[in-house]
């Protein structure tokens, strides 16, 4: 099956699916224009992988409901873990493809920070919404995964921080599912005006073994002059997914946006991550770790891509390949005509942990102004010996001294992540993946 001759809905459907959902008029329209774009846009391309026959637009259902609930409390206990005993501000929940839960703390509040799901935001945040809403970060017409997005969005979330305001504490948003018949199309949504600071953290977890639905995410973030965001995600979701994730971001002068990432998915997957340092001055720092297991293939592309002058942008990736599985990094490292004095340093390590398994570093720089300054760095190899030797010396098993030693690889993502709750379920999610 070619994903270039079936969709499981209609025009009318995504009409109606709209109204439902009570979104303004706008969101209607903008739904059935990209719809319109969806047969004649190509599929993306990525490097190294050909995802012609991969099936990204046939699923079971649209949108399943799920329970609203009025506390954390009322959650499964899986999701629950993911919060501090004392968090239940600054919170947003999805269950399935239902709104569950949002809390905003008064003080938040009262400075102007919006954090809602993104239908609420069509209606009462217009146009703010409208303004960032895939027209600088991810486009509808990039290809078709994209208009896809656009038409099928069935949940996500608007987070908005006015200039000057610092929030403390991280804002958590969890994702999660226990129907199999889900597919998410979500779209999310963080800006962070001039002066302002915040960190974002999302997870995408699932209670079902296998999945019928699809996968399709964009996140789009924008930092205002002088502002900081990190942005913190772990990613979780089970076979049966064919799952395509782009994480964009768009840079003021001075400001600083940081990305840590945990790719965990055991669903065939297509992740792209971008950053498009605009600001003189701007500066960003992505880490992800990538455990690959089973026959899943994954591809994953980061691209720092800088305009501005004397920007810096830092690309770490590490991977850990198992079993059949297929990992491939593609980092791009990009410095436009303009961006003089600019910094693109990027690393890729993979480890290998099976003879089966498949792993492949493409490191790309792509210079087109001179006074700056770049490099790569790719390895892509198994468990060195001597390290093993050394931990099995001391009396620890090979298979403990093993993994013992793909923690300490990946750890440079876990710790990057300001939530002890996550930080947890990365660590449990990357033990059980290389068990």
């Amino acid at each position: 099956m070619t994903v270039e001759t079936k969709m499981a809905l209609t025009e009318q459907d995504v009409r109606s699916f709209s109204e439902k959902m009570n979104e303004a008029a706008w969101m209607t329209d903008f739904r059935a224009d990209a719809f319109a774009k969806l047969e004649q846009l190509p599929m993306p391309k990525p490097d190294k992988t050909r995802i012609d026959r991969w099936n990204f637009t046939d699923f079971p259902i649209h949108a399943v409901e799920g329970t609203v609930v009025s506390s954390l409390n009322e959650l499964p206990e899986e999701v629950r873990a993911l919060f501090s005993e004392d968090k239940e501000q600054n919170v947003y929940v999805q269950h399935n493809n239902t709104p569950a839960f949002t809390s905003i703390s008064e003080d938040l509040k009262a400075k102007g920070v919006i954090i809602t799901d993104i239908f609420t935001a069509t209606r009462e945040h217009e146009e703010l919404l409208k303004k960032y809403y895939m027209t600088d970060g991810v486009k509808v017409d990039e290809h078709k995964l994209t208009a896809l997005n656009a038409a099928c969005m069935n949940g996500g979330l608007f987070v908005y921080v006015p200039k000057n305001v610092v929030v403390e504490d991280p804002i958590q948003a969890v994702f999660f599912h226990d129907d199999e018949q889900v597919s998410l199309f979500n779209h999310v949504i963080v800006v962070a005006e001039a002066n302002s600071s915040v960190t974002y953290i999302e997870n995408y977890m699932s209670t079902v073994t296998e999945a019928k639905g699809q996968a399709n995410i964009v996140a789009e973030v924008f930092t205002g002059d002088n502002a900081q965001v990190t942005f913190g995600a772990v990613d979780v979701l089970p076979t049966g997914f064919t799952t395509f994730v782009s994480r964009r971001g768009v840079t003021g002068r001075d400001s600083q946006l940081n990305w840590a990432l945990g790719l965990m998915n055991d669903s065939d997957t297509i992740a792209e991550n971008i950053t498009h340092l605009i600001g003189d001055g701007s500066h960003s720092d992505l880490k992800t770790v990538v455990v690959g297991r089973g026959k899943q293939r994954q591809n994953f592309t980061t691209e720092i891509i800088s305009f501005g002058k004397n920007t810096n942008g830092m690309i770490l990736k590490h991977a850990v390949v198992k079993d059949e599985s297929t990992v491939i990094f593609n980092g791009i490292g990009k410095i436009e005509k303009g961006g003089t004095g600019s910094n693109a340093e990027q690393e890729s390590r993979m480890l290998i942990l099976s003879d089966r398994a498949r792993a492949d570093a493409n490191p790309i720089l792509l210079i087109a102004e001179d006074e700056v300054t770049a490099g790569h760095a790719a390895t892509v190899g198994r468990v060195d010996p001597l390290e093993l030797f050394y931990l099995m010396s001391r009396g620890i098993s090979k298979e403990e001294a093993e993994r013992l030693i793909v923690r300490g690889f990946l750890e440079p993502v876990v710790s990057e992540l300001q939530s002890e709750g996550v930080k947890k379920l990365l660590s449990e999610v990357i033990e059980r993946k290389v068990r």
